[in-house]
C-alpha cells in the first residue's frame, strides 16, 4: 500500500473531494464524487460517502491500494 503525508497547513480541516484532488487521486470534482458516491473511499478504515466530509489531522483516507494520513 503507497502511504503519504497531507499537511493541513494550519487550516482546521479538508473537504473530502478537495483532498482527493489535490492528492491527483481524481481528475476532477465530478470524478471524486463518483469515486465516493461508489464506495471506493474509506476514512479512518470506514467506507465514507459524504463527499464533503470535513478531514481533520489525525485521520486517514484510503483510495484503492494508496493511504495518506491528514497532519497539522
Amino acid at each position: 500500500m503507497n502511504k503519504e503525508q497531507f499537511s493541513l497547513d494550519g487550516h482546521p480541516f479538508i473537504e473530502l473531494n478537495k483532498l482527493l484532488k489535490i492528492l491527483g487521486w481524481c481528475g476532477s470534482g465530478g470524478e471524486a464524487k463518483t469515486m465516493i458516491a461508489d464506495g471506493k473511499v474509506k476514512l479512518d478504515g470506514e467506507v465514507e460517502s459524504r463527499t464533503r466530509c470535513k478531514i481533520r489531522a489525525g485521520q486517514v483516507v484510503e483510495v484503492e491500494g494508496s493511504s495518506v494520513e491528514v497532519t497539522v
